[in-house]
């Protein structure tokens, strides 16, 4: 059975009972003129700005020119809204059919379907990227990051809204509202859609799912995973699997929860969308992974190719104030020690260990290798002191070594032969050198 809760008469108050959480949120942000500015819109935009944030920078990991991919973005993005809005309008033509196309595009209170606003922005990013001439995979491997942060955030936009909740529940994260009771008595009546869709138990005294707060979580998780995973992945296109995966699953569960489910006939629309997705993404994970085993050379990741570095190195001299012409390089099949810059300070290689610390590793080894040269050459002058010394113990009667000639010959010649074959300079000065010894003699005789 379930525990009821008090009649709640304030529209933007929201309840978690079990926690003891009691919340007053008015869905109009604030108001310029006649306009109102909704959280619901702040909400999403905020998430859509930290995922620019945080994906723009990493487009060099994915081996991708980030002034190439921001027109593949913007695409995007403007896709992702009409997307969205065009699946929920298309699903609730009955509510639409008869109005005016102001009110099919007035989103300020909801009415975005997130799997439309994926399909738009895929249908028009790609487009985008085609022209652009971006890699499609590595670029799906990049968005799909940018999605997980955008849903995980965008979903309080719901909450403000109370709108998107599931069914009763006895949880300790059961949430009420002055709105969710209103939509709950009010949608359970006959031709009400809760009533159309088989929830025409639902309770307004009992609190429901926080279907919200779920799949934040669940894309919060997913985001932090993939981020972690994006460092080893082994093909281009493996994250935007991974996601297809990880959310289709996620939106199965839940959306059986939901009590405002987009509905084809008696099916779920997003409910049977998520099942296919799940599916296929499996299904292809496991092929490319069979085909990565069997031959793993032919899958390389674009970023550790030579147009991707190519194409990095031109948009860097770019960025630098080089004219596109100058910035151009022409490249050789054959050459392989073509190479760029980094601009990032921090950039780890694939085992996660820090580039600097090999050029620290490096240089102690030079170091050492000067040490060495060093000792090698203070030997070198050692033994050359010691062969300039060793003319200095000539016994007397004997000449002292040339240092032109070799010392094998130098030891063969007779004192005469010296004489008679060296010029008139060397005989003087052997013939000083030879002085003293004689002085010597006579002493001794």
């Amino acid at each position: 059975m379930y525990a009821a809760v008090e009649r709640i008469t304030d529209p933007n108050q929201i309840q978690f009972p079990k926690l003891g959480i009691k919340l007053s949120i008015d869905p109009t942000a604030f108001t310029i003129g006649n306009l109102a500015i909704q959280w619901y819109g702040i909400l999403i935009t905020v998430g859509l700005v930290l995922a620019l944030v945080y994906c723009f920078p990493k487009m060099k990991r994915f081996g991708l020119d980030s002034d190439r991919t921001i027109d593949a973005v913007i695409g995007g993005v403007f896709g992702g809204i009409v997307g969205a809005r065009l699946y929920y309008v298309l699903l609730k033509w009955d509510d639409y059919k008869g109005k005016g196309f102001k009110e099919m595009i007035n989103t300020r209170n909801g009415g975005l379907a997130i799997y439309g606003g994926i399909i738009g922005a895929l249908l028009v990013g790609l487009i985008v990227c085609k022209l652009r001439k971006v890699k499609v995979l590595p670029m799906l491997d990049i968005t799909v990051l940018g999605f997980l942060i955008g849903q995980g955030v965008g979903r309080w936009g719901n909450f403000v809204n109370q709108e998107a909740f599931g069914t009763n529940t006895n949880s300790f994260l059961g949430m009420t509202g002055g709105r969710i009771q209103s939509t709950i008595i009010a949608e359970t009546q006959i031709g009400g859609d809760m009533y159309l869709n088989g929830n025409p138990t639902m309770f307004w005294e009992t609190p429901v799912h926080p279907c919200f707060l779920y799949e934040s979580l669940w894309c919060i998780i997913g985001f932090v995973l993939l981020a972690w995973f994006s460092k080893r992945r082994k093909y281009d296109g493996q994250l935007f699997l991974m996601y297809m995966a990880w959310y289709g699953a996620e939106r199965f569960f839940v959306e059986s929860l939901r009590t405002d489910s987009l509905m084809i006939g008696s099916i779920r629309a997003s409910q049977a969308l998520s099942a296919v997705i799940f599916i296929v993404s499996v299904i292809l994970q496991i092929v490319m992974l069979s085909k990565l085993h069997r031959d793993p050379e032919r899958y390389t990741l674009y970023c550790h190719t030579k147009e991707s570095r190519l194409l990095l190195e031109e948009s860097r001299r770019r960025r630098m104030g080089v004219s596109v012409e100058d910035s151009k390089i022409e490249l050789d099949d054959d050459d392989e020690d073509f190479d760029i810059m980094d601009d990032d300070e921090d950039e780890e290689d694939e085992d996660g260990e820090d580039i600097l610390g090999d050029d620290d590793d490096d240089e102690d080894e030079d170091a050492s290798d000067e040490e060495a040269d060093e000792g090698e050459s203070d030997d070198a002058e050692e033994d050359d002191d010691a062969e300039d010394e060793k003319p200095a113990e000539v016994k007397p009667g004997e000449d002292k070594k040339s240092d032109d000639k070799p010392a094998d010959e130098t030891a063969e010649e007779t004192p005469e032969e010296n004489s008679d074959g060296e010029p008139a300079e060397e005989k003087k000065s052997e013939e000083k050198s030879d002085e003293k010894p004689a002085e010597n003699d006579e002493e001794e005789e």
